[in-house]
């Protein structure tokens, strides 16, 4: 296990979601200092290919869509994002406005949004909340509900095949209120660790309630909805999370008690209950918190996030507000669990400073990319990925006018395709003609 490469030129963002599909890495919103987090523009999308290393930008509200049909989400932070097939499920997350309670889906083939429609009994809208995957089902846990102006300890769970909510009644003693946590599903269990919470949460305490942070770490088991609280022995630490293995590990994170902030990485085994320091060779990262950590084979993939300046303790204490004395990254570091002969070699020639001339062709374009820093380029829909749109938009909308799967109803994809060709021939043939036409033909 050790550090392979280190990048700059990403995408700069804070609390921002992040989920891998296939090879690649989709990452949601965030936000980043001295942007306008108060406006309803709709949410950036940046792509890692976590073969080349590459970032690319996909402004999705660039291609055409149906007034009213899809809903595009405003820019947010503080979301979270799943994975169930395909598609990327987020919810969540607020700006500098109000939080959001809708569920949105991201399709990564069709590269379209929609908000699907869900019945049961939806969570209050909240951030700083967890979400995680068991089965065919996303459980959200804790987080800042916006109307209750309070941390959560809730649990609710989305079944994604049927788009039903329902909120988890547990058992026993549970876990205290929180946000800004960590949660991840190994086997039959959600485990819990860290997060922000208060000391008192009774509203008629005297007394001004005192931020705490929790090192306990609980799991939930999910089929029978019973908390334990389990006994670890070994270091405890604070930060992020991935899981590996069918072990969890921890990166990062910050304790504002202590005005810490942390780049120190464990893993923690749930067969023996062990935590263990995991000291790693290469470049680490920075102390960082609010960074996106991502698991793509046997490579972490860790971006973004926000450090304190190289400034002295003393001087950062004079500061009034500790987020000025903040700075937000754009950088990508990569982990790699079992690097291969070929990975030790790069490192190495990149390490000693070897020729690299005399190298295969292949081999100097792996170097390339593990070492040269990032552009994000934007990537454009052509007019084949704009009709793609397109179909898929007049898809959604003859499926809920019809009430039929238009898969089995081959004949409407021969009709769309034809009025799309027409459209793109005709300028002036307006999309709303083309809905008629499909709807009437």
């Amino acid at each position: 296990m050790r550090w392979i490469s280190y990048l700059e030129g990403g995408p700069k963002r804070v609390n921002h979601a992040a989920v891998g599909v296939g090879h690649k890495i989709y990452s949601f919103g965030g936000y980043c200092t001295g942007e306008n987090s108060r406006d309803y523009a709709s949410m950036d999308v940046h792509v890692l290919n976590t073969t080349t290393f590459r970032w690319t930008k996909h402004p999705v509200s660039d291609l055409p869509y149906f007034e009213n049909d899809d809903i595009l989400p405003y820019k947010r932070y503080g979301h979270t994002a799943v994975v169930y097939g395909d598609k990327v499920y987020i919810w969540g997350g607020r700006n500098d406005r109000a939080s959001c309670s809708t569920l949105f889906c991201f399709d990564t083939v069709w590269h379209c949004w929609t908000a699907p429609k869900t019945t049961g009994n939806m969570p209050p809208a909240r951030d700083g909340h967890t979400a995680c995957m068991w089965k065919n089902c996303m459980f959200i846990f804790g987080g800042y509900e916006e109307d209750s102006d309070a941390f959560a300890k809730s649990v609710y769970c989305l079944n994604l095949d049927k788009m039903h909510w329902s909120y988890v009644q547990t058992v026993g003693p549970e876990p205290s209120l929180r946000d800004f946590h960590t949660t991840v599903c190994i086997k039959d269990r959600m485990y819990l660790f860290g997060g922000r919470g208060t000391e008192f949460q009774n509203q008629y305490s005297l007394s001004m309630p005192l931020e705490t942070y929790c090192n306990e770490l609980w799991y939930l088991d999910l089929r029978t909805f019973v908390w334990h609280n389990v006994v670890a022995i070994g270091d405890i630490p604070v930060g992020r999370r991935i899981v590996y293995s069918e072990k969890m590990y921890i990166f990062g994170g910050y304790n504002s008690v202590k005005e810490e902030h942390y780049n120190d990485m464990y893993e923690f085994n749930p067969e023996t209950s062990v935590w263990r320091k995991i000291d790693c060779p290469g470049k680490k990262p920075c102390e960082r918190r609010r960074q996106a950590c991502v698991l793509v084979g046997h490579r972490i993939f860790l971006f973004g996030g926000t450090s304190p300046q190289q400034q002295s303790r003393l001087v950062r204490l004079r500061s009034e507000d500790l987020d000025d004395t903040l700075i937000d990254h754009s950088d990508m570091y990569v982990l790699d669990f079992q690097p291969t002969l070929k990975t030790l070699c790069i490192v190495a020639v990149r390490k000693y400073k070897q020729d690299e001339s005399v190298l295969p062709n292949n081999l100097k374009l792996d170097i390339m990319n593990t070492y040269t820093p990032n552009k994000i380029t934007i990537n454009r829909p052509n007019n084949s990925a704009a009709m793609l749109h397109i179909l898929f938009s007049m898809k959604v909308k003859c499926e809920r006018h019809f009430s039929i799967n238009i898969n089995n109803y081959i004949k409407y994809y021969l009709i769309i395709i034809v009025i799309c060709l027409n459209a793109y021939n005709s300028k002036y043939i307006h999309i709303n003609e083309i809905i008629y036409q499909v709807y009437y033909y």
